[in-house]
């Protein structure tokens, strides 16, 4: 598993699941690679699906994931995810 920030948050990344946030905050997103495409000698993440979650365990499983997304590229997913939980830390 390897750890990168991005804007202050860190990604977590095993296979083509990552978890971008703070497993202590109340929220983080989980990204899933869903399809790759070559560039170059290069494979890039093409469609990638994004989900919000909540960390609270104790929650029932339907109100875990409170939005979704599919985005083409991981800056586009990322950069839905930051404003994602930055909304919810502004309310929270």
């Amino acid at each position: 598993m390897d750890c990168v920030f991005y804007k202050g948050r860190p990604i977590v990344r095993c296979g083509d699941t990552m978890y971008y946030g703070r497993m202590g905050d109340p929220f983080v997103v989980m990204l899933q690679v869903k399809s790759h495409k070559n560039f170059k000698d290069l494979s890039l993440s093409d469609a990638i699906s994004v989900q919000m979650m909540a960390t609270d365990l104790s929650l029932p499983p339907q109100k875990l994931i409170l939005k979704r997304a599919d985005k083409q590229g991981l800056y586009q997913a990322l950069d839905i995810a930051a404003i994602w939980l930055d909304r919810e830390e502004k309310v929270n």
